[in-house]
């Protein structure tokens, strides 16, 4: 089952996706599919690009409309549990007395690229849309999502993509696998399968 999961900067999803990857589906190294990239908008650019910001301007991913995500490949029996760790990655704030809110780790990472998504085929009309619900328990708000959407911050929302009408553009190798920096380094082992990844194809 292809899905995609975006919370803030793809980094640290990235990281905790892997980790599940491994000690849920004991995948090995060269059987990972965790990917930074970018979903959820609606314009390419040319000859169907999408990439990082550039000082080129060349179909940069906020311009065109997309979010940071990461994409994997699971078994449908693994959705509650990739979901579970989705949603435990948005965080409590206590902005005032009395009133909680969850949003994601890097709230300082502001605008559209930075809003929160899932996708996955067929979106809320999914058959697998149900354990979606299931593992989110009303934690935040699911919206389906149109294309484009402005940022998610204090809105406690997350837009569901049918990834089929907005699939996954991955990033490019320079993304993959780095660390984040609100967190300890993950380590070289972490950061070697980029390189790893990519000499297997």
């Amino acid at each position: 089952l292809p899905v995609y999961f975006g919370c803030g900067c793809f980094w640290h999803v990235q990281h905790e996706f892997v980790q599940l990857e491994r000690s849920l589906l004991k995948r090995a190294d060269l059987e990972l599919s965790s990917r930074c990239g970018y979903a959820a908008g609606s314009l390419l650019g040319e000859n169907g690009k999408v990439c990082y910001h550039n000082l080129r301007g060349v179909a940069d991913y906020g311009k065109l409309g997309h979010a940071e995500a990461v994409a994997m490949r699971i078994p449908p029996s693994a959705l509650p549990d990739f979901a579970k760790l989705y949603f435990s990655l948005f965080v409590s704030y206590n902005l005032l007395p009395g009133r909680e809110i969850f949003e994601r780790a890097d709230p300082q990472d502001r605008g559209p690229e930075y809003r929160s998504v899932l996708g996955l085929p067929g979106g809320v009309r999914s058959v697998y849309f149900a354990q979606i619900e299931r593992a989110n328990g009303n934690k935040m708000k699911l919206v389906e999502g149109k294309g484009d959407e402005p940022d998610t911050l204090l809105k406690r929302t997350v837009y569901v993509m049918d990834s089929d009408e907005f699939p996954f553009f991955p990033a490019e190798p320079y993304h993959q696998f780095h660390n984040d920096f609100q967190s300890p380094p993950y380590g070289r082992v972490y950061n070697d399968l980029r390189q790893q990844l990519a000499d297997a194809g």
